[in-house]
């Protein structure tokens, strides 16, 4: 993980220099926004990370043509926070945007395009738009599937996503499928604590969950929670899921002291985390008065 207290730190103080050296319109000030916006997004301090995000914006639409690829990336980085805000409609029109300036100004199978398609795809998913996430998850996949070698990470990407969407549409047996393909490609190329791998062991443990076979979806479940305890911050959303998703499966099996343990993890984590009327944290609270409900 990052240090990003230490990033922030560095990071403001070029910019402090950057502010009194440069005028306000110089491209290196729009540099310096962008890179405190991603320290704050990587903190979750989304707010933060849009107003710097913005400010990084502002410059680049005076500075560069519309169809300038920089001006992809600003897009490309306001959608991302949006998307980890939870606001969908937002993070799907500046994806489009980037997207937009991607396709006119790079060759059909560029990787960045697959990116961008897997992007729009996500917030698709999300959405519960399964066929829309599916075509633009194919078409990341087709990129990446001709411009990378079978072991990439990007195709183990690829797999897992279209996996999670057959999982959202109730086809099993082709998220396990999909999920497992992906999972093969981490395991030979990843150390064994990386946070993809725990990814992967979550989106197995996922569609277990849903077939009705609770016992391997708990053993996947944990895995992968093992490995996020250890490679993430506290306050990562990766972790948050893995909480709710170890919570759910206690829950399945009737295990209601392990299901309130972990939807109480759950719940502080949100409080910290998301604002007030965040839909995660209304889904935490009712959550955790379900299983009170049910240890009743």
């Amino acid at each position: 993980m990052g240090d990003y207290s230490k990033a922030l730190e560095f990071y403001e103080t070029s910019h402090k220099i950057w502010g009194k050296a440069l005028p306000s319109n110089h491209p290196h000030l729009a540099t310096s926004y962008s890179n405190v916006g991603q320290v704050y997004n990587n903190m979750g301090h989304y707010s933060k990370a849009l107003e710097f995000y913005e400010k990084s914006l502002k410059i680049k639409e005076k500075a560069l043509p519309s169809n300038h690829p920089n001006l992809a990336t600003s897009y490309n980085n306001i959608a991302a926070v949006y998307y980890n805000m939870g606001d969908y409609s937002k993070a799907l029109e500046f994806y489009e945007k980037s997207h937009q300036i991607l396709e006119k100004a790079l060759p059909s199978n560029h990787p960045s395009l697959a990116t961008s398609y897997n992007n729009i795809g996500q917030v698709y998913n999300n959405m519960g738009d399964y066929p829309k996430a599916l075509e633009f998850y194919e078409k990341s996949y087709l990129i990446y599937e001709n411009a990378l070698p079978s072991n990439r990470p990007h195709l183990a990407t690829s797999y897992s996503n279209i996996g999670q969407v057959y999982n959202n549409m109730g086809d099993y047996l082709k998220a396990l499928e999909f999920c497992e393909k992906s999972l093969e490609i981490r395991k030979k190329g990843l150390p064994s604590n990386h946070p993809s791998l725990a990814t992967s062991y979550s989106n197995i443990g996922q569609v277990y969950n849903n077939m009705g076979d609770y016992s391997e979806a708990l053993e996947f479940r944990e895995e992968s929670h093992q490995i996020y305890e250890k490679a993430l911050p506290s306050n990562d959303p990766s972790l948050a899921t893995s909480y709710d998703n170890i919570c759910q499966v206690n829950d399945n099996m009737d295990d209601y002291p392990k299901a309130l343990e972990f939807s109480e993890k759950l719940l502080k984590m949100k409080e910290k985390s998301v604002s007030v009327d965040h839909r995660d944290l209304a889904a935490s609270y009712s959550n955790v008065g379900d299983v009170y409900d049910k240890i009743c």
